[in-house]
């Protein structure tokens, strides 16, 4: 009964995109790119986080993205929000989210992979764990979600077909949540289970990537549900 009552308050909690709720975006790479635009063109309020967020390369990108959009240092942008997406070096997860903050009773959607080894040759999985299962650990009173992890900031953009969205995370209102903003943008969510299977995430991710470093096909993934 509790585990009911904590997943309806959730719910609650968290409202629909039609309100302009504010997502903060930390970072202003590729991925911030692509996603701040998608997002704000769904109702959001977008701020950016950034380290410099008076330089001309921050400011480029609130002039790009719909809306209410605004930059404010990484601590700063996350403090109205309820949504934050680390879009930020796979390497350096753990820092940042310990970094931002009190981040209690947010989604935290996790874009990223950590990465070793060679970009010209092969790469593997980096941590041992998952780096989604890293951010849940650091801000265990947040609401993870592995998401946007498995494509190229280009096709989250344009898919030019079909392309699913993989997530994971503890919080199925949280997975709602990120669900109903994927299939805004044309893409399709799928549900993997809890935060320790953004391992497995993870891995599809290296193949992918190895893939494309190689001669072999490059690829997009997209899996189809059935009954």
């Amino acid at each position: 009964m509790k585990a009911v009552i904590a997943y309806l308050a959730l719910l609650v909690s968290i409202p629909s995109a039609a309100f302009a709720d504010t997502i903060a975006i930390i970072g202003t790479g590729q991925v911030a790119q692509a996603l701040g635009p998608e997002f704000a063109a769904q109702g959001y309020d977008i701020v950016y986080g950034s380290r410099s967020p008076d330089s001309q390369k921050t400011r480029d990108v609130v002039e790009m993205t719909p809306g209410n959009a605004s930059a404010m240092l990484p601590g700063d942008s996350v403090r109205d929000a309820s949504i934050v997406v680390l879009a930020v070096p796979g390497d350096l997860v753990e820092e940042i989210t310990r970094g931002l903050g009190d981040l209690s009773g947010k989604i935290i959607i996790d874009p990223t992979n950590a990465l070793t080894g060679d970009w010209e040759t092969e790469l593997s999985i980096g941590v041992s764990t998952s780096n989604a299962r890293i951010i849940q650990d650091a801000a265990p009173d947040a609401y993870v979600v592995k998401a946007f992890s498995t494509l190229n900031w280009r096709q989250m953009v344009e898919p030019g077909g079909e392309i699913s969205i993989l997530l994971a995370g503890d919080s199925d209102a949280a997975k709602a949540k990120v669900s109903q903003i994927v299939s805004a943008m044309d893409l399709n969510p799928i549900d993997l289970g809890d935060v320790d299977n953004a391992r497995w995430i993870e891995g599809m991710t290296i193949l992918w990537l190895n893939n494309r470093i190689s001669d072999r096909p490059n690829f997009e993934y997209h899996l189809r549900v059935v009954d």
